[in-house]
């Protein structure tokens, strides 16, 4: 059965659907339009911090949603981007320029044209690192020093 068309990246095994493992090679995600790492990292970035939270608070789902919502808003993105901003080795770097200055088809409700380029040159780090296999480096990044609490 035919869900969707996904090309070669979901593969049917028995009847299941499995993903295409990761990680990919670097050049293969240097390819990649930006925006699409941006779509992985938002997703990756808000799966990261909703665990952060989850595992290091007592906190109840509505306090935790209401704590998650701010740090991965693009206002809270964007602040994020400008701590970290001189953590990025040359590679990420240029990932967030990318991502960054590239043209986008939305636009954020609640943040501004700067905030929202801002965070999704960083989504577009978080998709690049995560889908690269570089785990362990988000986890540096993001959640060291300035912890999201």
């Amino acid at each position: 059965m035919k869900f969707f068309e996904v090309g070669d990246h979901f593969k049917q095994s028995n009847g299941d659907m499995r993903f295409e493992e990761i990680p990919i090679e670097k050049a293969r995600a240097k390819q990649m339009s930006p925006v699409v790492l941006a779509f992985v990292g938002d997703a990756v970035y808000t799966l990261f911090v909703r665990q952060s939270l989850a595992i290091s608070s007592g906190y109840k789902t509505g306090e935790l949603n209401r704590r998650a919502s701010g740090i991965v808003s693009a206002h809270g993105q964007s602040e994020r981007a400008e701590q970290i901003l001189s953590r990025f080795t040359e590679e990420e770097a240029e990932i967030y320029r990318r991502g960054r200055n590239a043209k986008k088809l939305t636009k954020s409700k609640h943040a501004t044209v700067a905030e929202y380029t801002r965070s999704t040159g960083l989504e577009a780090v978080v998709g690049y690192l995560y889908l690269t296999g570089e785990h362990q480096r988000i986890a540096e990044l993001f959640f060291t020093e300035t912890d999201p609490q």
